[in-house]
């Protein structure tokens, strides 16, 4: 989506020839290549987030599976 916010600004600049450059057209370029950049930043902040929100959950089940193996192991090396 940037990239083509950014080409639709640069083709109308380069459309319109040597003749004057209305604003309002780069800012339509502009502004999409923009729009876009803040959405796919929201998008891959949310992403992290909850990345790292699962791993903290897939850590806690490995951490009480390891309790559970070496109480385990502990029950089976006691003395009879």
């Amino acid at each position: 989506g940037t990239v083509v916010g950014m080409v639709m600004a640069f083709h109308e600049m380069a459309a319109s020839g040597s003749n004057k450059i209305e604003m309002s057209v780069l800012a339509e370029g502009i502004y999409t290549a923009m729009m876009t950049t803040v959405v796919g930043l929201i998008v891959g902040i949310i992403a992290y987030v909850g990345y790292n929100h699962l791993v903290s959950i897939t850590d806690k089940i490995v951490h009480m599976m390891e309790v559970n193996v070496v109480d385990f192991l502990d029950v089976l090396n006691e003395p009879v």
